[in-house]
């Protein structure tokens, strides 16, 4: 049974197995999280008190499927979740594009300050193009499951998936997605949220 008790810097270390020196840099990203929560809104205030597991957390839970050397996009990362997290723990060049631009701003001073390698596209997911696609592409708290995959398609390399971390109307989503896709589908459970998926789409399509 997930653990729903608020969660502290010291128990998230503990229990996502980070080094002393990788808490401090969340600790960082935690500290410029709290001070630009008050000019604009990067997360739902009523997840501020619970910002380990329910933002952090929720996100570093992505760490199995993250391969360094496999270009990943993290698309409508907003105030980083999970990219940006993961870029910090995996130390990995992750793609982050975000269409808000004060939120990009945000997440060039996170970058700055955990010296993450991750790279900021400042604009929407669907003017960007690539030329062999990605590995890999991530969401969190964007859009409905079909929606997801019209975005991601396009930009998906060979052999591409998609891991997106989903919550308690998983399933209508998935109903609503399977009138326009076909996929080769996972879920996982979530190990912050009781309510949360992780799911894992490979070889999406459309039906014809």
């Amino acid at each position: 049974m997930v653990n729903t008790a608020t969660m502290s810097a010291e128990e998230f270390g503990r229990t996502a197995n980070v080094s002393r020196e990788t808490l401090a840099r969340f600790e960082a990203y935690e500290d410029l999280l709290q001070q630009w929560q008050q000019k604009i809104n990067l997360v739902s205030r009523t997840t501020l008190a619970d910002v380990w597991r329910r933002h952090f957390l929720d996100s570093l839970q992505l760490q199995p499927w993250i391969d360094p050397t496999v270009p990943t996009l993290d698309m409508g990362s907003g105030a980083g979740f999970p990219g940006m997290v993961l870029s910090i723990a995996q130390d990995a060049p992750f793609v982050l594009v975000e269409s808000d631009t004060r939120k990009c701003a945000f997440l060039r001073e996170v970058r700055r300050v955990t010296d993450a390698p991750a790279e900021i596209h400042d604009g929407r997911v669907e003017a960007m193009s690539v030329e062999n696609g990605f590995g890999l592409i991530i969401a969190r708290a964007l859009a409905p499951v079909s929606r997801l995959l019209e975005l991601a398609r396009p930009l998906l390399g060979r052999d591409g998936y998609c891991i997106f971390l989903k919550g308690e109307r998983v399933e209508q989503e998935l109903e609503e997605a399977s009138a326009a896709w076909t996929m080769d589908l996972k879920k996982h459970p979530s190990v912050a949220d009781p309510r949360g998926v992780i799911l894992e789409i490979r070889n999406p399509d459309r039906v014809l």
